[in-house]
């Protein structure tokens, strides 16, 4: 599959984490976007290793596991390696292809790089980390 630059856009653009981005900034992550095909069974992030990478699911099914304990399957749409690229600390999980399995990726130095030239996007990811920790924080009290 070769995704057009207008559809890597329409699928960076559908991803929670960019809610808020507008559309300049939506087309400068889609620029540095590229597509990658996993085989099922292949290890796409390690834990604890350091992340070079954020992906989006555009096809198939991952896997994401922690200290051996499966925490959640990710499909299209949905995303995994911000924290890693965000920080530039390990990765506190490790994710797998369940099946074969395409992402749209995005290395941690051009992710930094749209961050430094688009402060509008800066604040809409800051906003989407923040959402998400706010749902996982709230999730562990109940």
């Amino acid at each position: 599959m070769s995704l057009s630059p207008g559809r890597r856009a329409e699928l960076l653009s559908a991803c929670p984490l960019f809610a808020g981005v507008g559309a300049d900034g939506v087309a400068a992550l889609a620029g540095r976007a590229a597509e990658v095909d996993f085989p099922a069974g292949h290890v796409i992030a390690r834990q604890g290793e350091i992340g070079t990478g954020f992906f989006v699911v555009v096809e198939g099914l991952v896997r994401v596991v922690r200290d051996g304990t499966e925490l959640a399957r990710l499909g299209p749409g949905e995303f995994f390696g911000e924290l890693s690229v965000l920080d530039g600390r390990p990765r506190n999980a490790m994710v797998a292809a369940e099946s074969p399995t395409t992402c749209l990726a995005i290395a941690s130095w051009d992710f930094e790089s749209v961050l430094l030239d688009n402060p509008a996007v800066t604040l809409a990811i800051l906003r989407g980390v923040a959402t998400r920790l706010r749902a996982a924080t709230e999730a562990s009290r109940h």
